[in-house]
């Protein structure tokens, strides 16, 4: 491809800083990158309390076990997600109530979660879709009506606000992605967050395959052992090395992809005869520029854009497939209809987005998105 959707960013530190883990011969985890990049978290964002590991999957994984979850337990989601969110949850033997997304964005529509609630409702799990933040007064207000966690996930997040807050600060725990997809990233990688104090001692426990090695090595005891389930949730010092090396860099990263993602706005905002529906930023969110999206009129259209596209040599994907219509859930689910979470199944395009993509090709992208849009409904006489 000639733009292809994804290019990793590098930043020229990372083999720098790998080579001088290599030095420091500790390979393993929680080591010296690792601790600088908690301490980046920390100075950064305010995240007091964070450990990296190694997916944010991982992350979840942890988060469900930090919180307990039992067969029996629902916990509420968004349909409109990535299967992650849900696997942590079902692993522990949770159901899953799937909310609907927004009429305006494909986030979780907050105003239906209470209704979702149950005696049986352990946790909600809001996913700040593209980076923009769910209403986390409306969110954790219900968690202290009911008594119920909530879990941030913010694989898609990371230096994006919430009326001034760090979006993966204010939910009970929080999940980063740092997936080579992602803003910050190191192929691989993630980080929970925990903002409720009782959770720290365990979460590191659960970390390190269930031990107190953490507390060992750290002189708090004298040997460590088996006190928890757990399992081997933590990267290893290249991993964080490489992740330093990006973290050092984000302001010029995060710079860069909010210039590109509004380029590509203003763009599509002098297109009024086309009428189309691009991303919405209410106004207690903020956009880090992680994805930049088109509803498409119809499944057809999309899918004839991706096509003009990908034959102009140019790589644009469609995204989530709503998860109760899944293979693996779809038997399981009891729900209503998800109206909205399906309609963005079939008609969100993601546009490429990444550090090295310059004016003139975003230019050449929407472009071909707009002709071939208009092609495809002078074709269907189609009039919006």
């Amino acid at each position: 491809m000639k733009i292809p959707f994804n290019k990793p960013f590098i930043s020229g530190k990372e083999l720098q800083y790998i080579s001088e883990a290599v030095g420091l011969g500790k390979l393993s985890g929680d080591g010296f990158f690792t601790k600088s990049c908690h301490q980046f978290f920390r100075e950064k964002f305010g995240f007091e309390n964070c450990l990296l590991t190694t997916s944010c999957t991982d992350a979840l994984e942890m988060a469900a076990i930090l919180l307990n979850i039992q067969p029996g337990d629902e916990v509420i989601m968004p349909a409109y997600t990535f299967v992650s969110t849900a696997n942590a949850f079902v692993l522990r033997g949770a159901k899953i109530v799937f909310a609907d997304s927004r009429k305006d964005h494909p986030g979780m529509d907050e105003s239906i979660v209470e209704s979702l609630i149950t005696s049986k409702t352990k946790a909600i799990v809001v996913v700040h879709y593209a980076g923009v933040a769910v209403d986390m007064d409306i969110i954790m207000q219900l968690s202290k009506k009911f008594g119920v966690y909530v879990v941030e996930d913010a694989a898609q997040a990371i230096d994006s606000y919430y009326k001034g807050k760090p979006l993966g600060s204010i939910g009970h725990l929080a999940a980063f992605s740092f997936h080579e997809t992602k803003n910050i990233q190191s192929g691989e990688g993630g980080m929970l967050v925990i903002n409720d104090d009782t959770f720290v001692q365990r979460a590191e426990i659960i970390r390190e395959k269930g031990t107190n090695r953490t507390s060992f090595f750290r002189g708090e005891v004298n040997k460590y052992g088996w006190v928890d389930i757990g399992s081997s949730f933590l990267p290893s010092e290249i991993t964080a090395a490489f992740l330093y090396g990006q973290l050092e860099n984000i302001e010029t990263i995060q710079a860069k992809r909010k210039t590109i993602w509004n380029y590509y706005n203003n763009i599509f905002l002098h297109q009024e005869k086309l009428s189309l529906s691009l991303p919405v930023i209410p106004d207690y969110a903020t956009s880090n520029g992680h994805m930049y999206y088109l509803i498409c009129n119809d499944h057809q259209e999309r899918q004839f854009i991706i096509e003009s596209l990908k034959n102009a040599g140019i790589y644009a994907v469609f995204h989530y497939q709503s998860l109760h219509k899944s293979e693996y859930y779809y038997e399981k689910y009891e729900g209503k209809e998800l109206v909205q979470s399906d309609y963005f199944t079939d008609r969100l395009l993601r546009l490429p987005l990444y550090f090295e993509l310059s004016e003139a090709e975003v230019e050449e992208i929407a472009e071909t998105v707009i002709q071939s849009m208009i092609q495809y409904r002078q074709m269907h006489m189609i009039h919006k």
